[in-house]
């Protein structure tokens, strides 16, 4: 998986701030922290390779700010070689069809390919100061990834942000 992550993530070279890039983008460690912390990750595999990989993290919240309880789509990466063949669209179409809460996914607001892969899918773009009470409220990042952050989120959860 880590691979897979980190060929995936040298997209980012060059479009996301060079402060916030480093390779390999998500050491061995930090995966392992990140499965650790509840994310819950399925691959995608093309001629019995692993190609694809994306993952879930339920985070429950009853603050004021939040708006409920909510599923995050977490590190969706797919390798370098079979990217524009469908693999992340099948792993984000089964992530939210077992999803029991509405969806929130983040990524660097100038990775301007992921952001239109997710509204292709059904997700919206959240405003501004949506996204800074979003981050700050079910994410665990630094303040400079805040600042160079999207959030977008699925129809459930457009409808409870847009009410709150």
């Amino acid at each position: 998986m880590a691979d897979i992550v980190n060929d995936a993530a040298s997209a980012y070279k060059g479009v996301i701030p060079a402060d916030r890039y480093h390779e390999p983008y998500m050491p061995l460690d930090e995966l392992r922290s990140e499965i650790t912390a509840g994310v819950r990750f399925w691959g995608a595999e093309v001629g019995g390779e692993l190609v694809g990989v994306m993952g879930i993290q339920d985070v429950a919240n009853d603050a004021p700010a939040g708006i409920g309880d909510v599923t995050l789509i977490r590190h969706a990466y797919v390798r370098t070689a079979q990217r524009g063949q469908g693999v992340g669209g099948k792993l984000l179409t089964h992530l939210v069809g077992i999803a029991e809460r509405p969806m929130l996914m983040g990524t660097w607001a100038a990775a301007n390919w992921a952001v239109g892969f997710y509204q292709k899918h059904g997700f919206t773009l959240t405003s501004h100061a949506e996204k800074e009470t979003l981050l700050r409220t079910y994410w665990n990042i630094p303040a400079r990834q805040v600042e160079t952050s999207v959030v977008l989120a699925d129809a459930r959860a457009i409808t409870l942000i847009r009410k709150a």
